[in-house]
């Protein structure tokens, strides 16, 4: 069986820079993201770190980070029993300028999320084929609206 692989292509009227912010900065993911805050110094192999409720909920290593361009993470779910201890995938964000396109904020962006890296028969893949439209729909509404969306993450 093929390894699976993510792919999210989403246009966002917003600019690289702020787009970058909400993805790195945790009073933003905070906001969009279920009320998870994302922590790191951003430096190639340091941590990066989940917390939802003031607990580590996740930890990931940084492995690409090239602002306002390129982010890659990995992906480690120990903490979520029903994914058993498979071993880390990768997530990346990258993020391509299309200029002046008359949006309301003067300025658009192409997000392609990527995660990838998945064993065969992965257990965390069809969770995270849920959780990241919903968290990229979110985003994307955040950016645009300035407020968030409610998603019940239990459905679907």
């Amino acid at each position: 069986m093929d390894k699976p692989k993510f792919v999210y292509v989403t246009y966002i009227d917003t600019t690289p820079e702020k787009l970058w912010e909400a993805l790195t900065q945790g009073e933003f993911t905070r906001q969009y993201w279920f009320d998870s805050i994302i922590q790191s110094d951003w430096k190639i192999g340091s941590p990066v770190v989940f917390r939802h409720n003031n607990r580590v909920s996740d930890q990931q290593t940084v492995l690409t980070f090239e602002p306002p361009r390129l982010l890659a993470y990995s992906w480690n779910v120990k903490c979520h029993e029903d994914q058993g201890d498979e071993r880390p995938s990768r997530v990346t964000f990258e993020i391509e300028p299309l200029g002046e396109k008359g949006g309301s904020k003067g300025a658009s962006v192409k997000l392609t999320v990527t995660h990838d890296q998945f064993p065969p028969e992965s257990r965390v893949y069809p969770s995270i084929s849920k959780g990241w439209p919903a968290v990229l729909s979110n985003l994307k509404t955040f950016l645009e609206t300035g407020r968030a969306m409610v998603i019940p993450m239990d459905k679907g």
